[in-house]
């Protein structure tokens, strides 16, 4: 056990969640935390036109207003999702709205989209100088009316498009009423073409939730294709409460290690269906370079992680990294292509 495991990590523990949770965000903003990152072409991705120095990324939900977007690659990380960010500014849902299950190593959050809004994240990018590529996570004010959610959603593209990698429209968090009806066929194809419509064009994704029947998700995977769409995230947080030691009885999205099964699983079918014409992006129960070999062998791209950074720490993504380099040594892969999709 490392520092963080014998020291920060129980400090920390003792907060409330949120509050660590800003805490340590503001840390990694004044460049407190920096790590010895392997850097190696053979983990080099190129995913719809963009090249990242490694597949491991910050999932959605950690960094929503850019706050220390110049700073995640100082910590390993190959990109980085802000948001998600709505078009106007968002308290969010009342506190408390964040749970450790630290017996599970898993997070329930309830959080409701609370950031900045979308004129303070385009002013933080403008005045930023990011090292790594960002994505930008789209979602809808919880007091706009589904019907409307086209128009939003390409308003907040058409403010944001300049600043962003690549977008991905989050129809699939558990905490805005009404929002997972959206990734229904018909009213994701009218968000998708609305978005569609405003210049500049960017890489655009969807993000899907692990509650999704088979059926379901293959109706998201055929419209994605129809709709020319660059990849999918796979996936969102789960209401699920399979695989927990014990049901907390709180209400929210769990994150960790018990959704490890769920989005595993998404993800695969995700990628037999596609065969290879989407990029895929494997989110959900990343705490080690297994976890990131593993997704990256059931057809992702890219690799993102939210909980396990919480509970591995600063140094999670070095040790990712560098555990991806030595298995590649030992099985003789020269690249990640080489692994991708090789469990399917």
């Amino acid at each position: 056990m490392g520092l963080y495991e014998k020291l920060v990590r129980p400090l920390a523990f003792l907060l409330n969640p949120e509050s660590a949770h800003e805490i340590a965000l503001g840390w990694v903003a004044s460049g407190m935390f920096e790590c010895r990152v392997p850097h190696d072409p053979r983990l080099a991705v190129e995913a719809f036109g963009v090249s990242f120095p490694n597949p491991i990324g910050l999932a959605a939900g950690f960094d929503k207003d850019a706050l220390a977007v110049e700073w995640w690659d100082a910590l390993g990380f190959g990109h980085c999702e802000v948001g998600t960010v709505t078009l106007r500014p968002q308290r969010g849902n009342p506190k408390p709205r964040l749970y450790r299950l630290t017996k599970d190593r898993a997070l329930i959050n309830r959080m409701g989209f609370n950031n900045a809004g979308s004129q303070a994240l385009r002013v933080r990018l403008e005045g930023s100088w990011p090292h790594l590529p960002v994505g930008i996570n789209l979602g809808k004010n919880r007091d706009t009316p589904l019907a409307d959610a086209p128009k939003e959603y390409a308003a907040l593209y058409r403010t944001l498009a300049p600043f962003g990698a690549y977008f991905v429209v989050n129809v699939s968090s558990p905490n805005t009423p009404g929002l997972r009806s959206l990734q229904e066929p018909e009213a994701l194809r009218d968000i998708v073409r609305a978005i569609r419509s405003v210049e500049p064009k960017r890489p655009l994704l969807v993000k899907v939730a692990p509650d999704l029947d088979e059926p379901s998700l293959d109706a998201v995977l055929e419209l994605a294709l129809e709709e020319g769409l660059d990849g999918i995230v796979a996936t969102n947080t789960t209401v699920s409460r399979q695989g927990l030691s014990r049901d907390p009885g709180i209400e929210g999205g769990l994150s960790g290690k018990p959704l490890q099964p769920l989005a595993d699983a998404a993800l695969a079918r995700l990628a037999r269906g596609s065969k290879g014409r989407l990029a895929l992006v494997g989110v959900g129960g990343v705490f080690d370079a297994d976890d990131a070999w593993r997704k990256i062998a059931l057809g992702a791209h890219l690799v993102q992680l939210y909980t396990g950074w919480v509970y591995g720490g600063p140094k999670t993504v070095a040790r990712i990294l560098s555990g991806l380099l030595e298995r590649m040594e030992r099985e003789g892969v020269r690249s990640l292509d080489e692994v991708r999709g090789s469990a399917l």
